[in-house]
């Protein structure tokens, strides 16, 4: 490896992951670091990913982001969890809602109270004991300050906004801390002939743009990370059969929902996605079983508004790189890999490679030690979210298309079954250090897809019959009564973060 410090860094591509890594790089890094970001005009962006998870937050605080203005300006509105409908069984309905279910013993989650509740007949719908699944349902939410006793009442949240205006906004930062937008297209990558490193990337205009270290956020073809450098790719499309998109925005016809709904279509699912001036939407769908013009007909026939445009096709397979870190690049985004969007973690798989890129930065020079950390750390991560999306596929009633047919009958990774057969028997979740979705996601999925556990943990045996059912019941009314506190989602939106028109 190269023991030079590092002081060029060449971002190639900009969209969402271009231009976050590039606000966050110069915010932290931009006083040691000479930061060049290429991008072109006449190359189009994926740009459907709307929809975020809470880290988002953190991520914007740190680059000092005011909400206020960030919601406006990208026309956002809140996102409490995610309504998954028809994909148990066609009619169902549940929601994965953000923050915590109940109140949690050391020993065992709440879930195992609600479980024995389940069999004593005291025991309500699950998400009756979520604040934020209440308040989606309700339609409501609030920015809550913590109490007088320190405890933080603060509903969980996260956003949906455009993602053209986010990657706008993102850029007016970065180019406040002094990074360097190059307008081009890339023709020629120029490697070493001692290490195959990547020295520099040549424009059609002929200009040459050296660096030390360069972020591959070009996109599903992976310009460096593969065209160059032929990392590889580990391909899920047996896990993952949905391998295509058509996607649209249309006219809002009513105020928007608090949450992001998915719902399960005979071949694949839609998204729907409000904004505070637009609804997103489109149909992810296995190209075996639906063609495109096909696909397209379903999209537009299950929408409320206008469409903008005709619907676009986007192809791709679902997987990694098999080194998200070669050499002395490092891919972001969709030159990574891809997991299709059901869980909204697109945006936040970009934002923790950035900081773990900050945490690992090789100031003294690339070094196969922060490689593989980089790797190894990225891929635990990765495949974790990789099994918590097969989790919604697999776990189904549904039996009624030959799509549904193979996701229920696919043989899925062992870490996955593991998991799985650990909970059916006991009701245990088994997270490993690092893991995204945490137990109480794992099982407000499990349960809304009908798999419910054979065994509670016998703690709760501590409480009596009554004692339990007070005990729900309480958990409960707490809960209630601090939704009916809220306003609605849409006098919040007009309050604390009005649209502002694109400019």
């Amino acid at each position: 490896m190269t023991a030079k410090g590092i002081t060029r860094v060449v971002i190639v591509g900009g969209g969402t992951a271009g231009w976050m890594a590039a606000a966050a790089l110069s915010k932290f890094l931009g006083k040691t670091l000479d930061i060049s970001l290429i991008e072109s005009d006449d190359i189009g962006t994926v740009g459907v990913g709307e929809a975020t998870v809470p880290p988002l937050i953190d991520f914007h605080r740190l680059l000092g982001i005011n909400e206020p203005d960030f919601m406006a300006v990208t026309q956002a509105t809140i996102k409490l969890g995610i309504s998954f409908e028809n994909w148990k069984e066609q009619g169902d309905k549940y929601i994965h809602a953000f923050g915590n279910t109940g109140k949690d013993h050391w020993a065992a989650g709440f879930w195992h109270c609600w479980l024995k509740g389940l069999r004593t007949g005291v025991s309500d719908n699950y998400g009756d004991y979520n604040v934020e699944h209440l308040a989606a349902r309700a339609g409501k939410f609030a920015i809550l300050p913590k109490s007088r006793d320190g405890y933080n009442y603060q509903v969980n949240y996260a956003y949906h906004f455009d993602a053209a205006l986010y990657a706008k906004f993102l850029r007016k930062l970065a180019e406040n801390n002094n990074v360097t937008r190059i307008e081009g297209k890339i023709t020629g990558v120029v490697t070493g002939t001692d290490n195959g490193f990547i020295e520099s990337v040549t424009l059609a205009s002929g200009q040459i743009i050296a660096g030390e270290l360069f972020i591959d956020c070009s996109g599903f073809r992976g310009l460096l990370i593969e065209q160059t450098l032929h990392t590889g790719y580990e391909d899920w499309s047996h896990w993952l059969p949905c391998d295509s998109a058509v996607a649209v925005q249309t006219t809002l016809v009513k105020s928007p929902v608090p949450y992001t709904r998915a719902i399960a279509r005979d071949f694949g699912w839609q998204w729907r996605i409000p904004l505070q001036h637009r609804e997103g939407t489109g149909l992810v769908y296995c190209s075996r079983y639906l063609s495109d013009e096909d696909a397209k007909k379903t999209l537009l026939r299950n929408v409320d508004g206008e469409p903008f445009f005709e619907p676009r096709v986007i192809k791709f397979r679902p997987g990694q790189r098999l080194k998200h870190w070669n050499k002395n690049c490092v891919a972001l985004g969709l030159a990574s890999g891809f997991i299709e969007p059901l869980e909204s973690t697109s945006i936040h798989l970009i934002q923790q490679g950035i900081l773990r890129l900050v945490r690992l930065f090789p100031s003294g020079g690339v070094r196969q030690s922060d490689i593989d950390t980089f790797n190894a750390q990225t891929k635990i991560e990765t495949d974790n979210v990789r099994d918590f999306i097969i989790l919604h596929y697999h776990a189904t009633q549904r039996t009624d298309t030959p799509f549904w047919r193979y996701c229920r009958n696919m043989t899925v990774p062992d870490s996955l079954a593991k998991k799985l057969e650990l909970f059916r028997q006991s009701g245990k979740i088994f997270r490993v250090p690092g893991e995204f979705f945490g137990e109480n996601s794992w099982v407000q999925v499990l349960l809304g897809q009908g798999v419910v556990p054979q065994h509670y943990h016998q703690i709760v045996d501590i409480m009596s019959d009554d004692e339990l059912a007070e005990f729900l019941s309480s958990v409960k009314l707490s809960a209630q009564r601090l939704v009916e506190q809220l306003p609605s989602h849409q006098d919040f939106l007009e309050r604390y973060c009005k649209a502002k028109p694109e400019r």
